[in-house]
């Protein structure tokens, strides 16, 4: 008899994205006359930019040639694109951060969900609720979660998010070992300002705890008064690890490219108290369990660091903001309240119901899929949340639909 991993037991029905693609295509098999405008997953609609594809399209015509062809990659990332990342992303805006600090990976998803097993499964948690599921389900899997009772893990501690606090968690008053943030969050869209994320570098500092930092939507920051990167905080290279991804910067879902961001100051003990850098720990644990990114992808992904890649993005990040402007006036207009839409690609609003409630209400009347709040924890029950990256013209008709609905 072959024993299973108890932990995955432990996780709540099925995977949040999974469960909505499953209403989906209930509903759609029952009603295939009915057009279903999508709004809900994450997915962008617009297609990589002239200067990704040409880039692409050479790194494949290098992989048809003997001279030029590449095997295995260094499972890090090629230099040429970790050097381009170090300098267009941090070093240009003053901020120390150098190449070999910078793992290349195919997805911000995978890598959030991978960085905790450098931890002990004892160590102490802090996550905000509501939050993007990864950060909790791979913690479960992890052995680390308790009981699941009454919405929630006995033991994690959640920094709660609700609209008394403006969704933004208060510091906790005591220490843990490892906190998650993410800025612009997923899925409120909401933002810290530069003094209220310096004041989690602090708290770091204070405890000797690490944190997780996901900045997976800091293309969509248009205030320079807004962190984009937690390493633009003193003191943020001894207490944290970054985690980017090109999937909403630069399209790249379907492709896959990501990279994180792990100084060699951060430090991590044994039960002794002996200290070990985090930097080599990740360096070895994908070296062993990862084989890198294919050389045509990251030759695409080093052209969205070029000038020309720069402002081809800015401009398709743009299309995108316009949607999130559109669809948060007309929520607004609703008189729901709501938060995101302007630093961020998601708008997150009070239902006048319970999430999945309101779910299979907006697919059954207008036929638009959102995301229930309920998914991204206790805290996002009575809430919704809709994505930005729609085709406008589907932007523009889920609009003109959202304006017909009463309750």
């Amino acid at each position: 008899m072959v024993r299973v991993n108890e932990n995955y037991t432990l996780l709540q029905g099925s995977y949040l994205f999974s469960e909505v693609a499953k209403r989906v295509k209930a509903y759609q098999q029952n009603n295939p006359e009915k057009k279903i405008i999508r709004l809900g997953i994450g997915d962008v609609t617009q297609p990589l930019v002239p200067s990704v594809v040409k880039a692409f399209q050479e790194g494949v015509e290098e992989m048809a040639k003997k001279e030029t062809f590449h095997g295995y990659g260094p499972e890090q990332g090629y230099e040429f694109l970790r050097e381009a990342i170090a300098q267009v992303d941090f070093q240009k805006r003053g901020i120390s951060i150098t190449a070999d600090e910078i793992f290349i990976s195919t997805g911000a998803k995978e890598d959030t969900a991978n960085f905790q097993e450098l931890f002990d499964t004892k160590i102490s948690l802090a996550i905000p609720d509501p939050v993007y599921p990864v950060y909790v389900d791979s913690n479960v899997m992890a052995g680390r979660a308790g009981k699941f009772s009454h919405g929630r893990y006995t033991n994690f501690f959640y920094l709660d998010a609700t609209i008394e606090n403006n969704f933004k968690p208060e510091i906790p008053k005591k220490r843990f070992d490892v906190v998650y943030l993410c800025f612009p969050n997923n899925p409120t869209g909401q933002v810290l300002t530069r003094e209220e994320l310096k004041a989690w570098v602090e708290y770091a500092h204070k405890h000797g705890s690490i944190l997780l930092f996901d900045a997976a939507y800091e293309a969509f920051v248009e205030d320079p008064s807004i962190p984009k990167s937690i390493f633009e905080i003193d003191g943020a290279r001894e207490v944290a690890v970054e985690f980017r991804s090109l999937s909403k910067t630069a399209g790249f879902t379907g492709t896959r490219c990501a990279y994180t961001i792990v100084p060699k100051e951060v430090k991590v003990y044994t039960k002794k108290g002996h200290a070990l850098s985090l930097h080599s720990l990740w360096f070895r644990r994908q070296s062993t369990k990862f084989n890198g990114v294919s050389y045509p992808v990251q030759k695409a992904a080093a052209a969205v660091f070029t000038a020309e890649g720069q402002k081809e993005i800015k401009e398709v990040i743009g299309y995108y903001k316009e949607n999130a402007r559109l669809i948060y006036e007309t929520i607004a207009s609703l008189g729901l309240p709501c938060t995101g839409g302007k630093h961020s690609p998601y708008i997150w609003f009070k239902t006048p119901m319970d999430s999945w409630r309101f779910f299979d209400y907006l697919l059954d009347k207008v036929q638009i899929v959102g995301t229930p709040g309920i998914g991204f924890g206790r805290n996002g029950d009575g809430y919704f949340r809709l994505s930005a990256f729609g085709e406008r013209q589907n932007v523009l008709e889920a609009i003109d639909r959202l304006k017909t609905l009463s309750w």
